[in-house]
């Protein structure tokens, strides 16, 4: 072997121990950054599809929250949670006003009380005319709140006029929903009222001269 041919032999061994110390000391260890890396790019890539999925989750939420808000406040407008008497009597004064009938008569039941409502009777007495009553009723049916009309008599006055020809009475029923607040307060006043009834205990029998028998 020539000295020519040593010498290349000797500078391709310092190249290879100079690529293995390249590849050790900066190559494999760049190599587990970079794989270390890639994995917690492709956790956080993870973590943001999973949240843009919620987020449009969220937002589909949040659209049926606001169209179920919006019929719960129809419903509580044909159906409220709250009397409000004082309301219902300007209705209807209002309205036997606009169909030029006469409110002779008004007053409040008792609610009865069902498992999620209670139904509020409310008897009328009015005078008019058949066209007036049959435009008291149509506009009544038009109300946001619901009413449903019970136990109507209708009868022909002694002395009429051009505008009031009959009287009638009639029971227009309401209907309020019950939260579970009054549920409750409703169920503890119906214990209440079941446990604070008891039996009067009877004195035992007396013999003749006035002394209580033996048992």
């Amino acid at each position: 072997m020539t000295m020519r041919n040593r010498s290349w032999i000797s500078y391709a061994v310092i190249a290879l121990v100079l690529a293995g110390l390249f590849f050790f000391a900066y190559y494999k260890p760049r190599m587990t950054q970079l794989s270390e890396l890639k994995k917690q790019r492709t956790k956080v890539e993870d973590e943001v599809r999973k949240l843009r999925v919620k987020k449009q989750q969220m937002d589909r939420i949040e659209q049926e929250l606001a169209s179920l808000t919006l019929t719960l406040k129809d419903l509580e407008e044909i159906i409220p949670k709250q009397k409000e008497i004082s309301d219902i009597m300007t209705r209807f004064q209002q309205l036997a006003y606009d169909t030029n009938l006469n409110i002779t008569k008004f007053t409040q039941r008792p609610e009865s009380f069902k498992d999620f409502y209670s139904e509020w009777p409310l008897l009328l007495d009015v005078t008019g005319s058949y066209h007036h009553l049959g435009d008291f009723f149509d506009q009544l049916s038009r109300f946001p709140r619901l009413f449903t009309i019970e136990r109507f008599s209708i009868k022909a006055l002694a002395r009429q006029t051009d505008l009031t020809t009959l009287s009638s009475s009639f029971t227009a029923k309401t209907y309020l929903f019950l939260d579970e607040e009054r549920i409750r307060e409703i169920q503890s006043k119906a214990q209440s009222k079941r446990g604070g009834t008891s039996v009067k205990s009877q004195p035992p029998p007396t013999n003749k001269r006035g002394q209580a028998g033996a048992a």
